[in-house]
């Protein structure tokens, strides 16, 4: 045997050693990653009651277009499995099951929906299925000790049920508040924070409850009772289609309280246009997101992508920022994970955030997590409680046209189960409405609100100001806006 003969046996062996063996020098994987592809799962409402929030599912299918013309993630494809369910807790069931069994995904991403979620949160966690970034605000999805595969990304319910309670106490003379909520964790989330905010006087300011099922056709009784009751405060813990007819209903029957909208339920093509822009006026909810017509390169660079990734989609609608701002997040995580793309290094990816700036969250608002906290949004710095001072609003002027002053940002504080948390909120372009009325005419600083809580924020108009305690609402704008037909299925 020749020495060439020799050394081109051993050169075949090498290779066919190398071919055979596993390729961990590429990447290490579990089942929905491998060299060319990152299968990503999802489940979202393109029918049901909830189809106007399908458009999520959309936004963020085609930011991943975007990021796979840009050549995938560290050369990666990714495979956007997005499943119709309805809003329907046992098609969920039946729809992560396939994607989890047959699919093989690597993850489960942005499923909607607390009670859809709450019916596979156990299955996933037995699995060992990355549970991420869900697009719901309920706390019990932020409990690593409990359930270390499922990980939520809106702030919690129960901080703006917390935070509106506050505002309530300290802004209404002798509250006498009505709440209409969903029957089920979604809603009740929302109301265990209002009378948690509210303390040892819920019982007595909360006047009326009304409940309502995801199947109800209409809330129209439950909106007649509430006003009989006599309260001048109403808190809708609602979605889409139930706030759209609360808020028509109690603007035909002349019920005109204080109006506190949940901020789940504050899309303008979903609720304020069904509802009647007009009928819309004078409501307070809250809002972590930025207004899709805020000055900004983020805002630019988000309307660029839906002109060019989701023309059939309407930048104006808040529910894409959303979709937009989650979809960033989940490509950062994956981004870190590199070539390891196991379910385990997924998870700790994802519970080693880090002051994240993502897009189309409010400024001063970043996305941090950790082995122990769950909670992902939140604004970086000291605690604003032990400050005992909350730094003054950022802009606050007249808009130019038309009465009354152009509040654009607003400051909050809250604390949640995770401690505390701060972040900025806005009272975003609408001007016509009763609260920005009485900033207008107000003459002085009512040191009695400042006196009602340790923390405020001063909003300052031309001449006048309002000391703002421990609050957390924007005014929405009610522009126009084009209507956007959802389909079954993922397309644009």
């Amino acid at each position: 045997m020749t020495g060439k003969t020799v050394l081109a046996l051993v050169a075949a062996a090498l290779i066919s050693i190398v071919a055979g063996a596993p390729a961990l020098a590429d990447g290490q994987y579990d089942p929905g990653a491998s060299d060319e592809a990152i299968k990503i799962g999802n489940t979202n409402p393109y029918s049901g009651p909830a189809s106007p929030y399908g458009t999520i599912g959309k936004t963020i299918s085609a930011y991943f277009d975007m990021i796979n013309e840009q050549g995938g993630i560290n050369g990666r494809r990714i495979d956007f499995i997005s499943l119709d369910d309805g809003y329907s807790p046992p098609k969920t069931v039946e729809q992560v099951r396939k994607l989890v069994e047959q699919e093989e995904v690597l993850l489960l991403f942005n499923l909607l929906g607390t009670p859809t979620n709450t019916a596979v949160h156990r299955y996933v966690n037995a699995k060992k299925i990355p549970h991420l970034f869900l697009a719901t605000g309920a706390s019990k999805f932020g409990q690593p000790e409990k359930f270390p595969w499922t990980m939520g990304f809106a702030p919690t319910y129960s901080t703006e049920g917390k935070a509106f309670a506050k505002y309530v106490l300290a802004n209404v003379d002798e509250p006498k508040v009505g709440v209409l909520y969903q029957n089920d964790d979604y809603g009740k989330d929302f109301l265990d924070g209002f009378k948690a905010g509210l303390g040892a006087l819920a019982d007595k300011v909360i006047i009326a409850e009304e409940a309502y099922e995801v199947t109800d056709p209409t809330v129209d009784s439950q909106i007649v009772s509430l006003k009989a009751s006599g309260a001048n405060v109403f808190y809708s813990i609602t979605g889409a289609k139930q706030a759209a007819q609360a808020i028509r209903k109690a603007h035909d029957i002349g019920w005109r309280p204080l109006y506190l909208l949940n901020y789940v339920a504050t899309s303008k093509r979903a609720v304020l246009e069904p509802a009647g822009l007009a009928k819309a006026k004078g409501i307070i909810s809250a809002q972590f997101l930025k207004d899709p017509n805020d000055p900004g390169e983020d805002v630019e660079a988000y309307r660029a992508f839906m002109a060019k990734y989701y023309p059939g989609g309407d930048p104006d609608e808040g529910l894409n920022p959303y979709g937009y701002a989650v979809a960033f997040t989940m490509t950062h995580v994956l981004e870190l994970a590199g070539d390891n793309l196991t379910r385990a290094n997924i998870m700790k990816q994802a519970a080693s955030i880090d002051k994240l700036v993502v897009p189309m969250l409010v400024d001063g608002i970043t996305v941090s997590t950790g082995p122990d906290d769950f909670y992902p949004p939140r604004n970086p710095g000291p605690d604003p409680l032990r400050r005992r001072k909350l730094d003054p609003v950022r802009r606050a002027h007249h808009h130019g046209v038309g009465p009354g002053p152009f509040i654009r940002d607003l400051l909050y504080a809250a604390d949640t189960s995770a401690g505390f948390q701060r972040a900025n909120l806005r009272c975003s372009s609408y001007r016509s409405t009763a609260f920005c009325r009485f900033i207008q005419n107000l003459p002085v600083v009512p040191s009695t609100l400042a006196k009602r809580t340790a923390v405020s924020a001063v909003i300052r108009t031309p001449g006048r100001a309002l000391t703002m305690p421990l609050t957390c609402f924007r005014l929405n704008s009610v522009s126009s806006a084009k209507r956007v037909i959802v389909s079954p299925r993922v397309s644009r």
